[in-house]
């Protein structure tokens, strides 16, 4: 007998924070502005992967807590400091090649918290 497939349970947060209203004068004020954290309070995890991008070597920066500007200008700086291209979308610095000691002495100099996973 085949097992039959069960409808997933949708919750609220995955629908994204979208609020569903029944009132025609209802008026949702969503506040997408994201805070600067001071870089002591932030814990930077370094990780190491090359699995799914054919064997090339990345380091992965996550944790990073701020607006898409700083993460920006973080990621060019370290780019610049490790001399390897990336980018730096989705909460996320991609630095191509093993730069991990490298990356991880600029980003304590600048003064965040960092934490080696992975390889």
């Amino acid at each position: 007998m085949a097992k039959k497939n069960k409808p997933k349970k949708i919750n609220l947060e995955d629908l994204g924070g979208f609020v569903f209203s029944t009132n025609p004068d209802f008026d949702y004020e969503q506040n997408n502005e994201v805070e600067s954290v001071h870089p002591s309070d932030q814990l930077l995890e370094l990780h190491f992967e090359k699995k799914g991008r054919g064997g090339k070597q990345v380091v992965i920066i996550r944790g990073f807590e701020g607006p898409d500007e700083e993460l920006a200008a973080l990621g060019k700086k370290l780019k610049q400091t490790c001399g390897v291209g990336g980018s730096a979308k989705h909460g996320e610095i991609i630095l191509q090649g093993n730069v991990r000691d490298k990356a991880r002495s600029f980003l304590e100099k600048e003064g965040f918290k960092t934490k080696r996973i992975g390889g």
